[in-house]
C-alpha cells in the first residue's frame, strides 16, 4: 500500500537526516491526513491508492507552477527547492505513460466507449481517469481526445 511504502520512506528519511526528503513526506502526509479527514466528514472511506496517486500527481503539478513563478521571480534557490520535492514526490508514481502510449490509450477508450464528438468528451476522460490514474498526464490527454473527437 503505498501509504507504508510513503510512512517507511519518512523513517529512513528521518534515520538518514535527509531534511528535505523527510519535509516533502510530511507534506505528502499532512495532505494524506486532510483529505482523508474531509471524505470522513462526507461519510466516505479514507483515500484509496489511486486517489493519494492523484493526490500526489496534483502536488507536483503544484509544485511544478511554483518552480515556474519563482524562476520568473529570480528566485532561483526556491525554483530548485520546489523541483527537489517534485522528484521526491515523483518516486511514489509508476512510471508515467509515454506520449505514444497515451494516444494508443485515449483511442481504444474512444472506440471502447463508443465516444462521438465533443458532447462524449467528459464521458471519454472519466473512462481514462478511472483506468490510468497515476501513469497519465490528463492535462495532454484531453488535447488528444479533443483532436479525435474532433476528428472522427
Amino acid at each position: 500500500m503505498l501509504r507504508e511504502a510513503i510512512n517507511a520512506s519518512l523513517k529512513d528519511a528521518l534515520r538518514a537526516q535527509d531534511k528535505l526528503r523527510a519535509g516533502t513526506l510530511r507534506l505528502i502526509n499532512a495532505a494524506i491526513k486532510d483529505r482523508d479527514i474531509e471524505a470522513r466528514g462526507h461519510g466516505r472511506d479514507p483515500l484509496s491508492d489511486d486517489e493519494v496517486l492523484g493526490l500526489l500527481t496534483k502536488m507536483i503539478k503544484q509544485r511544478e507552477e511554483s518552480a515556474r513563478i519563482y524562476e520568473e521571480a529570480g528566485r532561483v534557490d526556491l525554483a530548485t527547492q520546489e523541483r527537489a520535492e517534485v522528484g521526491v514526490i515523483q518516486g511514489f508514481l509508476p512510471r508515467q505513460m509515454s506520449e505514444a502510449e497515451a494516444q494508443a490509450a485515449v483511442a481504444a477508450v474512444i472506440a471502447e466507449i463508443d465516444a462521438h464528438g465533443l458532447k462524449d468528451m467528459g464521458r471519454t476522460m472519466a473512462a481514462l481517469k478511472e483506468r490510468y490514474t497515476g501513469v497519465m498526464d490528463f492535462a495532454r490527454a484531453s488535447g488528444t481526445v479533443k483532436t479525435l473527437l474532433t476528428a472522427g
